[in-house]
């Protein structure tokens, strides 16, 4: 342990942890239904294995890192220091983010050759993969319980406070790790929207970053039209104030949640009942996908999150507009001075932006990127997948990934090291 500006840190290299991916049982159970015959020995295999133990089977050098925050959660890194061709040296540095509900797992789970974190390994850089407070791989506080259903502090938490705290540990302790000045950032989803938290709130940080690559940033959503978010965006309050109430702050790290919210808030004449019978839009286009990785995929999603952080999300919807979390008039005027939550300020965001997006994505609609796009003040430019039929989970799930995007997304982090 040593003490960082005020932030404690662990680092535990090369650690062999006896754990197995966050939705093993669930997997395990399947194959053993008698699924298992329509499935490899090899996917079996991937789909009980955590992210370190999927890195060291094919051969990567993996190290797992705990960074703790300066309020108290304890992060988990997965690192991936050169390729499995290469010697150990100094090299760029890259900080991967997840999405909601997500892990480090989405940027490997496709494989050598195939998934993103492998292709940046083998091309040069020191990969670094994030794993958000909350979620399988960072559900541990220096005081907090995750696991207590009468204290729910640990869960009191959006993508604000990822923004706010885990970012900046992150970048911090990656940066006194490897010596380096600058890193490189790629966020999918939510880990575009915390890297907008941060350098709005915390412009000092924008000197850390050589360039941001944006797969799907979600920011605006005036542009939405996925039903499961419409339904529940009306009632991101009630939902969150009724879990927290009955010892539910986490969301899908179990199952726990789903079957309560049903029992609970499915019946008949609920409130509810749109949102109980929409959903999300899926996998999209399944023509993309290799349907012997399904079970892998649900491995390790959903890899839990807080309810607060859906409901966030639920705000910018509801209220049209890409600011802090709000709490009520009373908390909002003692947090930011103000009764109502501030809007986040992009134009503090000079980071040099790469932004990736789909034509194919309604979770995060291009016209949305578009318009994220035009309010950075140091938009390189817009980079729109190959293909019409490009959706949200294609950046980390789609067999053509890495010509769509992954390549597109190698050669601007060059052309962003070439204007240093």
């Amino acid at each position: 342990m040593m003490v960082l500006k005020g932030i404690i840190f662990l680092a535990l290299v090369a650690v062999a942890i006896a754990r197995r991916a966050p939705n093993a049982d669930y997997v395990e159970q399947m194959f053993k239904s008698g699924q298992q015959t329509r499935f490899s020995t090899d996917i079996e295999e991937d789909s009980l294995l955590d992210a370190p133990g999927l890195i060291r089977k094919y051969g990567y050098p993996q190290e797992t890192h705990l960074v703790t925050t300066s309020d108290g959660y304890i992060l988990e890194a997965h690192r991936i220091p050169h390729g499995r061709n290469s010697s150990p040296g100094p090299r760029p540095a890259v900080l991967i983010m997840h999405g909601l509900l997500s892990s480090s797992a989405d940027f490997i789970v496709l494989g050598p050759g195939s998934a993103l974190a492998y292709i940046l390994a083998d091309a040069g850089y020191d990969v670094w993969l994030g794993n958000a407070r909350g979620n399988f791989y960072s559900r541990r506080h220096r005081t907090y319980n995750p696991d207590s259903k009468v204290s729910q502090n640990f869960w009191k938490f959006s993508w604000d406070e990822i923004g706010n705290y885990d970012l900046p540990a992150f970048i911090d302790y990656i940066l006194a790790k490897t010596g380096q000045e600058k890193l490189h950032y790629i966020g999918h989803s939510q880990g575009g929207t915390t890297f907008l938290v941060l350098n709005s709130l915390k412009p000092e940080y924008n000197s850390k970053f050589i360039s941001f690559q944006g797969l799907a940033p979600a920011s605006f959503f005036d542009n939405n039209d996925v039903s499961m978010f419409n339904s529940l965006a009306p009632f991101e309050n009630i939902i969150e104030t009724a879990a927290f109430a009955m010892g539910q702050g986490e969301i899908f790290g179990s199952r726990d949640f789903v079957s309560w919210f049903t029992s609970n808030y499915c019946t008949p004449g609920s409130i509810f009942a749109s949102i109980c019978g929409s959903s999300i839009t899926g996998m999209g286009d399944r023509d993309y996908y290799n349907s012997t990785m399904v079970p892998l995929f649900m491995a390790h999603a959903p890899a839990g999150a807080s309810v607060r952080q859906i409901a966030h999300f639920g705000q910018v919807i509801r209220f049209k507009a890409f600011r802090r979390y709000n709490y009520n008039m009373l908390t909002n005027l003692s947090k930011y001075g103000r009764a109502n939550p501030p809007a986040y300020n992009l134009a503090n965001v000079n980071v040099p932006a790469y932004i990736h997006y789909g034509m194919g994505d309604k979770e995060v609609h291009y016209k949305d990127v578009f318009k994220l796009a035009d309010r950075l003040p140091k938009t390189v430019g817009l980079y729109e997948a190959g293909r019409q039929s490009f959706h949200h989970y294609d950046f980390i799930w789609a067999d053509d990934a890495k010509h769509m995007v992954y390549s597109t997304v190698l050669k601007c982090m060059k052309h962003a090291e070439s204007n240093l």
